[in-house]
């Protein structure tokens, strides 16, 4: 297992980087402002529905049902099952398109109310949203094609796709003279990369000879068993994206460059999440899966406890770090071109905000493993929209007195409420069982993250002193130098604190 996720992981830390070379580029060019706000509200649009008619919900409820079809009734029954939830979504997906396009200025009242007050940012919003959206059919194709070569244990070509989308989005932003404005070049790069994935991943599944093919989608009951799953993995996908359109919503009336504020934070806070919480949860997933479907309790039970250390060990040094030196994350990552340093310091209370939830938005796709793995969606839906409603609530009441940064903090205290429900749910149904190995794991990393957090407040001061005369880059150096002092300190602890404790990491 570890194997499959240092595979998808690896692709994923590929693509995270390459999607913050994106950022750096975005924020030389495009900077924290009014043009950069629109295009935030046209990115985020398509992604949204796609975390809940695609990432989210689908892959909650296809890849369960397709490795258990797969498991106990064969391969050619998976194939007919994959054939016909292609055929639905791409059909489903056609019709969102051509609706979204002809009804999109009342889209974005809707979810961009603050725009309407401003008529230049609103119709930019418009125009920009219609270019992105077809985006949202490819890569929620491409989810399917993602759902089927994850069951086969292939996790290479998904996870790779997403740096067409960085590549495709800097060659735009190189020649953005040939269009209006940098947002429409970057507009136009979302929507082609989107094509370029589906393709990757396509001829993968070629390939792999399990590419779906076009079928009529007849109600048998392996499609029933799949919209009795499906319904409330929308409804909890959607609960969780009510609170990231509520970002939206409310960002649009905070004042100018909060949105772009909220959007440069979430794609630091991305890179772990990406890389560890989308690498653990796409592999857990179906490997628990198959263990539950073949009656191996114990097992699926010992491969979610490694995941969940897993997780941990490489979560706690980015938790550590957004919440001792955000601001020296930011300024090294984007202050350059038109990103100043107001724009650093809104990003980096935001990054903060964001940084307290980390652990448990990464640790809850591995407690959600628990439910979905049993094909239990209602129990995981209750979890989410229990926290959606405080995470709304806080926002309204957070928004005023802290801005965006009261918004990014409402969704970190809603994901430590839902992985709480989780956890104590599933291990109420015996469906989790913490080992005395993940216990001792927990107690040893939060004795490196205190070391770790020791020396980034104390040696902060000191390292920057030092490095102070640079003449170039003495910013992105500085936090280098740090990163890499800090990630030895961190490793040694961890090591040396699991040793006294007499615990292995090759124990199974």
């Amino acid at each position: 297992m570890y194997r499959k996720i240092l595979t998808a992981g690896g692709w994923t830390l590929v693509s995270r980087v390459a999607g913050f070379i994106r950022d750096v580029v975005t924020a030389a060019v495009m900077g924290a402002g009014p043009l950069t706000d629109a295009f935030t509200v046209a990115f985020r649009l398509p992604n949204h529905f796609r975390t809940i008619f695609g990432e989210g919900a689908f892959n909650d409820a296809f890849v369960p049902n397709y490795a258990n079809a797969l498991e106990v009734e064969g391969a050619a029954s998976a194939r007919q099952f994959a054939n016909r939830i292609f055929t639905l979504m791409l059909i489903i997906q056609i019709v969102l398109l051509v609706v979204a396009f002809m009804a999109m200025p009342w889209v974005v009242r809707l979810l961009a109310p603050g725009f309407s007050s401003k008529p230049e940012s609103f119709e930019l919003a418009v125009s920009l949203t219609r270019i992105t959206f077809p985006y949202l059919l490819f890569i929620t194709l491409q989810t399917v094609l993602g759902g089927i070569l994850a069951a086969h244990g292939r996790f290479a070509a998904f996870n790779a796709a997403p740096v067409l989308l960085s590549l495709c989005w800097i060659t735009a932003l190189s020649v953005a003279w040939f269009f209006p404005n940098a947002a429409y070049a970057a507009a136009w790069g979302v929507s082609i990369s989107g094509v370029l994935q589906f393709l990757l991943v396509w001829l993968d599944t070629l390939k792999a000879n399990v590419a779906p093919h076009l079928a009529k989608p007849t109600l048998d009951p392996a499609m029933h068993r799949f919209f009795k799953t499906l319904i409330p993995s929308i409804i909890g996908s959607a609960g969780t994206q009510i609170a990231l359109f509520a970002d939206t919503i409310i960002g649009t009336l905070l004042p100018v460059a909060s949105l772009s504020a909220l959007y440069f934070a979430d794609r630091i806070f991305q890179l772990p999440l990406g890389v560890i919480a989308i690498a653990v949860g796409s592999v857990l997933l179906p490997e628990m899966t198959r263990l539950v479907a073949g009656n191996k309790t114990d097992e699926a039970h010992r491969a979610q406890n490694r995941a969940i250390s897993f997780a941990l060990a490489m979560t706690a040094p980015f938790f550590v770090a957004f919440m001792t030196i955000p601001d020296m994350i930011i300024a090294a990552a984007f202050m350059r071109g038109q990103f100043d340093a107001t724009a650093v310091s809104l990003s980096a209370s935001v990054l903060m905000a964001y940084g307290f939830g980390l652990p448990a938005i990464i640790l809850i796709r591995s407690a959600v493993a628990s439910f979905r793995s049993r094909l239990d969606m209602k129990t995981p839906l209750y979890a989410s929209l229990t926290a959606v409603v405080v995470n709304v609530a806080l926002k309204l009441v957070l928004m005023k007195p802290f801005g965006i940064a009261g918004l990014a903090f409402a969704t970190a205290v809603g994901a430590w409420l839902n992985l709480g429900i989780l956890t104590l749910l599933a291990c109420r149904k015996k469906w989790m069982a913490p080992s005395r190995t993940l216990l001792v794991m927990i107690a040893a990393i939060a004795v490196a993250s205190i070391v770790l957090a020791v020396f980034a407040v104390f040696g902060r001061a000191p390292i920057t002193q030092m490095l102070s005369s640079l003449p170039h880059w003495r910013k992105e150096i500085t936090l280098i130098v740090m990163g890499l002092a800090g990630a030895i300190l961190y490793g040694v602890t961890l090591l040396g604190t699991l040793k006294l404790s007499g615990t292995s990491l090759r124990r199974r």
